[in-house]
């Protein structure tokens, strides 16, 4: 399928072929950053959203016309595979996922759906409507989020400070916790499936919480179970790329569950990060996104720093240490598109 793309880039780089510049693409891409989102935004729900695959394929699009990217990143939702499992989710404005029925005891666990893919359908359905209009323009990027970040949205009942009710269970009843996390696990390995099966060009999932986690409990409540679905994704041809906020402390145990590409938090150098990992296996970052507040010279020369402190090495795409933030300047996004479209190695 690759060979049909029109821009490749972030396929070669993800598999650490030579590039003749470091590929772009951004986590919140097409988000309320953009006014376009919202004047989507204001007619639907967030769910109405994902769900409706012209919409979706709507606001992928938003960054390739608007931004220039070199990546389409699939728009949804990193819980719709916990909605899907029998999780009651609704967004609240300015407070975030919430679910009303939290898994907190084995009765609750076991009310979690396994078979539940074809609650998902229309994400394929999606992927399909969003392949159409990319048209080879550029590879669709698919995603999931991974079991231990969906199982503290389940045990929390939403976004947390602390993770205090999900680590009291991990510390508890961690047999209860794995549990769960199997369940995730499981789901995930199909969705994903599915996703490929659909037509995506690459993957990534997200491990948006694992900092919360000890070493001893990142390899026992998230290591494995990354692990165990990465292994069974029919991955030939789709890169994978994994990404955990965390990941310039859990960079060795990640590489170990063999993605292709290790997407870094801001808070490590990504050279140090790329050198310690196995030979021929792609780094993805690491901009602090709070660098696109800034004033224009200074986001140039942030990139710009980065791009010669990563100079020679082969399997590098430019993403932010973690998403773009809602007030973010447009602009200011652009014009980082635009820097980093102009270099060449």
């Amino acid at each position: 399928m690759n060979n049909s793309l029109k821009n490749d880039l972030l396929i070669r780089a993800a598999l650490a072929q030579p590039t003749e510049r470091p590929p772009v693409w951004m986590m919140r891409q097409a988000g309320r950053f953009m006014k376009e989102y919202w004047e989507i935004k204001n007619k639907y729900s967030f769910l109405e959203m994902c769900k409706t695959p012209e919409i979706a394929a709507d606001v992928t699009m938003l960054p390739i016309d608007l931004l220039g990217v070199d990546a389409a990143i699939l728009f949804s939702d990193i819980l719709v595979t916990a909605e899907a499992m029998g999780g009651d989710l609704s967004f609240e404005q300015g407070v975030g996922p919430r679910f009303s029925n939290p898994v907190r005891n084995l009765q609750d666990a076991e009310k979690l759906s396994v078979d539940c893919l074809d609650k998902l359908q229309y994400v394929a359905d999606a992927i399909k409507v969003i392949q159409q209009r990319l048209d080879g323009k550029v590879p669709l990027i698919g995603f999931a989020g991974a079991p231990f970040t969906i199982l503290s949205y389940l045990v929390e009942g939403g976004s947390s400070k602390d993770f205090k009710l999900t680590k009291t269970l991990l510390n508890n009843e961690p047999a209860l916790a794995h549990n769960i996390l199997q369940k995730i696990a499981d789901v995930t390995v199909a969705y994903l499936n599915m996703q490929i099966d659909a037509g995506v060009n690459a993957l990534q999932l997200f491990d948006s919480w694992a900092l919360a986690l000890s070493w001893n409990d990142y390899k026992e409540f998230a290591h494995q179970y990354n692990d165990y679905i990465i292994s069974r994704l029919n991955r030939e041809h789709v890169p994978v790329i994994s990404f955990c906020k965390g990941s310039s402390v859990f960079a060795p145990l990640m590489a170990e569950t063999k993605p292709n590409v290790v997407s870094v938090d801001w808070n490590a150098d990504l050279l140090n990060i790329k050198k310690a990992l196995p030979a021929g296996m792609a780094v993805q970052g690491n901009l602090d996104p709070f660098v696109l507040y800034a004033d224009k010279p200074v986001i140039k020369k942030k990139i710009l720093d980065l791009f010669e402190r990563m100079r020679g090495e082969e399997g590098f795409i430019f993403n932010l240490g973690h998403g773009i933030m809602p007030d973010i300047p447009f602009d200011n996004v652009k014009y980082a598109v635009e820097v980093i479209k102009e270099f060449r190695y």
